[in-house]
């Protein structure tokens, strides 16, 4: 009975004139009406080259110095990414915190380990604090809401009331400022801002690869722009400049997998190209979309952009 009931207070919330701000408020509390929270999915078979680590966590190494680190038992088969360099390594986001992703970590490199979250939804920052040096992305308005380096996510954010979840305390330890190479010894990475799902969304950029692992920007899943701080003005602006500035062998690691097997989900840069050419149709009100809110465009056969009503 939930379902409708849902279904009805969008509606008539809708129908009543309420602005972005309301809906999107709404949307993550009305989500939490139906979320289920029993048994987590059973385990799936796995592909060749994927393995369990416990009883949550798989881990697949990309190359020698990079792990991706799925759960594919979860709703949302959130993948996190472990950069190794020779003195540290970074990881690319922290899971979405039902199991404990630290012992993954820990079995897997000796190195210190900083964490760097994609965004600060629950689900990209679920085990980071259990770990002790976290960083964020140097951007204006994270480090007017850091207190003395201290940083608790706002509603908005963490989106935690999906899953009755309160946001982490996160302690910051280093800034990574966009645009500027950060050494890992004998491998260096680069922060890009890359806001549309939310607005503080980074991606990290390896440029001896050609990897961009894009968070939840570009993944084979449906891309939100309806969320707080989504915005579609905001996705078509990221997606011009990475068409612009990306090399035409880039491959894009997402951080939600496939329904269809556990590999670390793959895009490249068609995928981004189809994309930005469907968001630069909706800025011009020709875009074709289904339902009401969201309005869900189709991208192609592996994406689709969910917006609000009205958003260009």
């Amino acid at each position: 009975m939930r379902r409708p009931v849902i279904i009805f207070v969008v509606l008539l919330a809708t129908a009543l004139g309420v602005g972005f701000a309301m809906r999107r408020t709404l949307a993550p509390r009305l989500a939490a009406l139906h979320v289920e929270r029993g048994e987590p999915n059973a385990p799936p078979p796995l592909d060749p080259g994927v393995a369990w680590s416990g009883e949550w966590y798989t881990v697949e190494h990309l190359d020698e110095a990079t792990i991706a680190i799925g759960e594919p038992r979860s709703e949302g088969r959130n993948v996190s990414y472990l950069l190794l360099g020779n003195a540290r390594a970074v990881l690319f986001d922290a899971g979405g915190g039902w199991a404990d992703l630290s012992p993954v970590v820990d079995d897997l490199t000796d190195l210190p380990v900083i964490v760097l979250p994609s965004h600060l939804h629950y689900d990209h920052v679920g085990s980071i604090e259990n770990f002790s040096a976290i960083a964020l992305a140097d951007l204006p308005e994270l480090r007017a809401q850091a207190r003395g380096g201290v940083l608790v996510p706002t509603f908005e954010q963490f989106l935690g009331v999906v899953v009755a979840r309160e946001p982490p305390t996160l302690h910051v330890a280093e800034w990574w400022k966009p645009g500027e190479p950060v050494d890992l010894g004998g491998r260096e990475v680069v922060v890009r801002h890359t806001p549309g799902h939310t607005p503080e969304s980074i991606s990290l950029w390896d440029p001896a690869r050609h990897w961009l692992f894009s968070g939840d920007y570009i993944s084979p899943r449906p891309l939100f722009a309806f969320l707080p701080g989504g915005s579609i003005g905001a996705y078509r602006s990221t997606a011009r400049t990475l068409t612009a500035v990306l090399p035409g062998d880039v491959v894009f690691w997402g951080a939600h997998d496939e329904l269809s097997d556990t590999l670390a989900p793959q895009l490249e840069l068609a995928d981004l190209r189809d994309l930005s050419r469907v968001l630069e149709a909706i800025g011009r009100g020709e875009a074709e979309a289904s339902g009401f809110f969201p309005r869900v465009y189709p991208v192609n056969d592996r994406l689709e952009i969910w917006a609000d009503i009205g958003d260009r």
